[in-house]
């Protein structure tokens, strides 16, 4: 399963695709089930990129009965431009956003960490 996504060109936020538009809550994007669906989509959102900063798909799991997304990053990305809940999305609350600040599975960073040992 995979959802389309960038960054809005007016203000940095980030959106994601639904039939033909952007939305800004993750809960509003279209998950696509089929590989070329999504392909075309992203397609079609990258020749409009006066709207948004290079889309591109990312992997989506099921988690409590809502859709989040598979990377840990994307996660945090989906959640807005804060890592305080008293701002951005977050503040908004909802559904969505509390399963994208629980979601169990299978979430996974998609960079190295560099371990520092103390003496």
């Amino acid at each position: 399963m995979k959802a389309l996504t960038g960054n809005r060109l007016s203000d940095g936020e980030v959106v994601f695709w639904k039939d033909g538009q952007w939305v800004e809550r993750f809960l509003e994007a279209q998950v696509f089930a089929e590989e070329d669906a999504a392909i075309a989509a992203e397609a079609h959102a990258k020749t409009e990129q006066t709207i948004v900063v290079d889309p591109y798909l990312i992997d989506v799991i099921e988690s409590e009965g809502l859709w989040a997304p598979l990377s840990y990053r994307e996660r945090i990305r989906a959640l807005g431009p804060s890592n305080h809940p008293q701002h951005g999305k977050q503040a908004a609350g909802g559904d969505d956003i509390a399963a994208l600040q629980h979601a169990h599975g299978a979430a996974r960073s998609t960079g190295r960490v560099a371990l520092i040992k103390r003496k």
